[in-house]
Parts: C-alpha cells; structure tokens; sequence
C-alpha cells in the first residue's frame, strides 16, 4: 500500500528538525514526542504464510521490527458479526511454525484478539499500555514482532490470500534509504554481519529517540555512541543522533563513564556535520560532562571517594548516585576489581579532556582549550604513572589492585593512551584475552585492534565460532535485529533489539574500507583499510562500498594478493583525501599509473590525494 504523503509530512518535518535548538533543557519533552513526527509507517508483506493441522495461519514477515500488525478482512455479514480472532505476536519460534510462548527474558510475545464488526474491512490488534513508551498519538502503540499467528479466521481465508495483502507488518522507523550505504567483501560472516547490523539501524529507531531497546526504551548514552556512529555511516544524516544527544545532556544516565560519553559524542557530531553549532550551544554541559569537579591534585578523578559533590552533581543535571560501570551486565567485566580510582573510568576523563580542548580551539575558546590539554596531559602522565604494573607493563584496574583486566588495558589502548614503548606489551595481552568484554565493550577492543596493526584478529573476533561474536547473533539466535547481550546466558533478561550491539555497522565502514572524516565534516577523508597488508593475508583479500557523507558518497573497491595492493577510489567534489596503507609492501605507490612518494608514518606509508574524482591507488604491483 503505497503512501506517497508520508514523504511530504516526512520532508517538512526534517526540514524543521534541522534547522536545530539551543533550549533544549527547557524543551526536551515536548521535543522528544514531536521528533516522532517524521516517523514512517511501512506496510510488510508476510514472507511466509501456512496454515497448520490445528487450522491457525502462521505467518513469518522475514525480520524483526518494531510496529504493529493490520488485518483487512471482507466485512462480515451482520449474522457473522463478532467473531473473535485470537492474535499472537513474537519475536522468537518454538519449533518450526510456532511462536514460542513462553521466551524467557524481555524477548517479546503477546496474545491479544479482535472482533469482527459489521461493515468493517481493517482491524489492528491492540497492544500494551507499554507499548505507548515515547510514540506519538497518530502511530500508537508498537512492539517488536517478526510472527503472527492468527486463530478463529473465517473458513473461506486461504493462506495466499493472507500472503498477498490481507495481512501485513506495519514497521515504524525513520525515513531510511536502504541504498544509501553498502559493504560487501570476501568474508561472507562479514556480509552477513553487515545486513543485520545496517538492518538494526533502521528497525530501533522507532522512537524517533536512540534507546536502548524495548525493555526500557530509554536512551543511553553509551548506546547512543555506537548508535551515532552506526547511523551516520549507514545513512549519512545527523538528525537523529544529534536530537538524542541534545536530548541525553538533560536526562544523564547513571554510569560515570556515561556521563563522559557525551562529550565523544559532542565530538563526533562535529567530526561527522562540520556544524560547530551542537558544541557551541552546550559547551557549558559539555564542560561539566568532562568532570573536572571530581579531579584530584593527579588529575585523576573518583565518583567514589570523596563522594561526588552537589555542585557537580548539579552542574551536570544529575540527580542521584553515580556508579562505575566498565563494562554492561557485571558478568562481562573479566574479573574487574572495583576500586575508588577506576583504571577505565579515569582513560574516559583523559578521553574526555582531549576532545574537550578540541572542542575549545574550534569554538575560539584559545584559553579554555590551553587548560584543557594542560589537564589531559597531566591525567594521561598520572595515568601512566600510578595505574600500570611496573613488572608486567600492563594496566591495572584502579588505584590499590594488582589485577590487570581486559577492560582496563582496551580502553587506554583504543583512547591512545598508551606509549609507543608498552603498545607491544599491551596489544599483547588484549589479544590473549580475546572477546573478554559485552557488545558495547566490543566496539573498543575492535577499535584498539584495528587501530594498532591487528585487524586480522579483530575479524577474526567479529566472525569467530561460538556464542560471543557477531556470527553467532547471525547464525544461531534466530535475531533479525542486534542482541543487547551475545546471548542469553550472559543477560537472561536481554532483549533482542539493541542497537548497541551492533558495533560492526560503523566498524565495517570505517576500519575495513577505512572511510573516516580527517576533517570535520569530511572537508579531507581518511581513507585506511585496517586489513590492507601482507600481515593481514588470510582475512579479508577484497571488500568495496559506500560511504554516505555531509559531502556525498564516498565508494571505495579494494582488493589483494599475494603480489600487492589495488584501490579504487571514487571521491565526491567538494572533498580530498589522505591514503594510508602499510609498509609491508615496500613505499613504491602509483597513484592513477604514476609514482608518487608517500610519507612514513609509524607501520603505514601515507599519500595525498588532492582532486576529487575517480583514483586507483596500488603498491607493490
């Protein structure tokens, strides 16, 4: 069922949303219901349609989606009046043609009916109050369902009848152009991969907020960073992001490293629009959002001892008790000591304190950004020098403890915290402890890996067999849309909806085919395929895509041997790029059939590209 006036509400409302909003702590709310306004309401053919021996109909959409179910029957004779359908949605199967009634955890299923009325063709189950969480009053309540079954139809319904258009999903999400972004390459696991993560992009976001996923529909702000950085790369746009980050600045979370999220966030806003507008309006938020007020004479902090002051509390609209987190459910951790002066929580304030001064400087703010780096230097030196083992070189995980977890190794590695002198060691004993960490801490140990030169293992941990990787979410849940934990047994009240789990959306993108804004709003792209090299033979031999920007799109085919390295690279017009590839293959480059000298930098060697346009770029060939 086409709607061609969707695309004009949908239009108008982006058109507004865009042009921003500097009180947003006197207007969230209002904010937050009227976003909803540029949802879409996508009417979902079933993909499967049986009828069973007990003569129910089940009905298989093909994914997950939030939304709800319409059913157009003939309008009854007044004598047929009243028949009662009984409907059942679910996310999960219990066997092959039966929706699992009883699925555990948060994992959604819901029993509910309709009554035939006389004259009256379309009928939409009515769900629960829940399922009211943040929808406007013009879409209404909407759960995730990928299967129906339908009991008590009329006996003249015939299954293809349903399949055609009797019966459909109707799925809310925001304008998404499916084609905006696109990944391929020789890794099928990774295609895969791709799809549901891409996929899990458009399905959550329903609420015209990022959240954490039907449980709660709440918005977090580690969920929302992957979410960000996902949701640009898939679709280009900023809108979405922007408007929860704005939202989040007023309704903090109570995780301490949460807190400093927003901050990275701020930042990536503006790495990704080259708008300096968002940091310009919260400064002052982002600035408290950093936690200086809990800083000791080191320029460490701790949100434990002292207790945290009222006037920081304040300072970052905050009302209650902050608690450490390091990683999300406790479980995933890897033996995490918790201690007053948390290893992690401290590389987000050096994290933070190093965008902040960023911030500063492209704000103007000359002297703000001087104390700011002046700070993170001295907490990045106090970090280095009172939270590492002296024996082993590796981090420990807070102040008074010897054990060295995963955790408080990832973070300084994937936040550049770690000299050049004990990378080894570190990089070392992260790989040794393998996929140690939940989703959400998966996005940093994928960035520390692909980062530092080991992107094979980093594709290695992505596709690896067994129940913590991104494989097993494809091939033995039955998800169509990314786990809030790699499996049940890790979060038994997990839900199956989660779009921080699905790292590998902007991973793929920005480490694989190696797109990343160099400068703020792509004015210069770096391009850096992490799995380029003769170190990495073995995992990826070619991957090509689309990269959607501020600037347009960005297409990059890639492909290896033995031999060498080849690249095409098609640029949009108002943008250049910088090229970096590894040393492995010698410093003899050709940039569209001629040598060019590149510049040595640490393991890679770098070459300009300073026309847009199309470039094949090749080494070692």
């Amino acid at each position: 069922m086409k709607r061609p006036w969707l695309i004009l509400i949908v239009f108008c409302a982006v058109v507004m949303w865009r042009t921003g909003n500097s009180s947003v702590h006197a207007k969230a709310t209002t904010e937050s219901t009227d976003s909803a306004k540029t949802l879409v309401q996508e009417p979902i053919q079933p993909a499967r349609v049986i009828r069973r021996a007990d003569a129910v109909f089940f009905i298989d959409f093909g994914r997950d989606a939030f939304g709800y179910l319409e059913l157009e029957l003939a309008a009854p004779a007044a004598e047929q009046a009243g028949r009662k359908i009984v409907v059942r949605l679910g996310e999960k199967l219990n066997g092959a043609d039966h929706i699992d009634r009883k699925p555990g955890g948060s994992v959604r299923f819901l029993e509910t009916s309709v009554t035939t009325v006389g004259g009256r063709r379309v009928y939409r189950p009515e769900l629960t109050k829940k399922d009211e969480r943040l929808m406007p009053v013009y879409v209404g309540a909407v759960m995730p369902f990928r299967y129906a079954e339908l009991e008590n139809l009329p006996e003249t319904t015939a299954a293809e009848q349903l399949r055609t258009h009797a019966v459909r999903q109707v799925a809310v999400h925001l304008l998404f152009d499916d084609a905006a972004a696109d990944f391929a390459c020789s890794d099928t696991n990774l295609n895969a991969i791709w799809d549901l993560c891409k996929y899990s992009m458009k399905a959550t976001s329903f609420a015209g907020l990022m959240v954490d996923g039907d449980r709660e529909r709440k918005p977090y702000e580690a969920d929302l960073y992957i979410n960000q950085l996902g949701w640009q790369y898939c679709t280009g746009d900023n809108v979405l992001p922007r408007r929860s980050h704005e939202y989040l600045l007023s309704h903090p979370t109570w995780p301490t490293e949460w807190i400093m999220f927003s901050v990275l966030t701020g930042w990536q806003d503006y790495l990704f629009s080259g708008d300096p507008m968002c940091l310009a309006a919260h400064y002052e938020d982002l600035k408290a959002d950093a936690l200086r007020g809990l800083e000791r004479e080191d320029g460490l902090i701790s949100s434990v001892e002292p207790p945290v002051p009222q006037a920081v509390s304040q300072s970052i609209h905050f009302n209650g008790k902050l608690k450490d987190n390091v990683d999300w459910p406790e479980g995933e951790q890897d033996g995490y000591k918790m201690v007053a002066v948390n290893t992690v929580v401290n590389a987000f304030h050096c994290r933070s304190l190093t965008l902040m001064a960023d911030v500063a400087e492209t704000l103007g703010k000359t002297d703000d950004a001087v104390e700011f780096r002046r700070a993170a230097a001295h907490a990045v030196t106090s970090l280095n020098n009172k939270l590492v083992d002296p024996q082993s070189e590796l981090y420990v995980d807070g102040e008074g403890t010897t054990h060295c977890s995963l955790h408080a190794n990832l973070f300084p590695l994937a936040f550049g915290l770690v000299p050049a002198e004990r990378q080894a060691k570190v990089l070392d004993f992260v790989r040794s402890r393998g996929m140690a960490c939940s989703v959400y801490g998966a996005q940093f140990l994928m960035d520390g890996l692909f980062d530092h030169g080991c992107g094979a293992d980093a594709v290695r941990l992505m596709t690896a067999p067994g129940d913590r990787s991104w494989r097993h979410m494809v091939q033995d849940t039955g998800t169509t849309i990314t786990l809030e934990a790699w499996d049940t047994r890790y979060k038994p009240n997990q839900d199956w909806n989660h779009a921080w789990g699905a790292a590998p959306a902007n991973l793929l993108p920005r480490m694989i085919l190696g797109v990343e804004p160099l400068q703020a709003g792509y004015g210069k792209t770096l391009i850096w395929p992490r799995c380029a090299g003769k170190s990495a033979a073995g995992t990826v031999s070619w991957a090509r895509g689309k990269v959607p920007t501020p600037k347009g799109a960005i297409l990059v085919n890639w492909h290896q041997t033995a031999a060498g390295f080849q690249m095409t690279i098609e640029l949009p017009s108002t943008t250049s790029a910088l090229v970096r590839l590894p040393l492995d293959w010698g410093e003899r480059i050709l940039v569209d059939a001629k040598p060019v000298t590149g510049l040595t930098h640490g393991r890679s060697v770098e070459v300009e590209l300073l026309r847009p346009g199309r470039h094949v770029v090749a080494v070692g060939q």
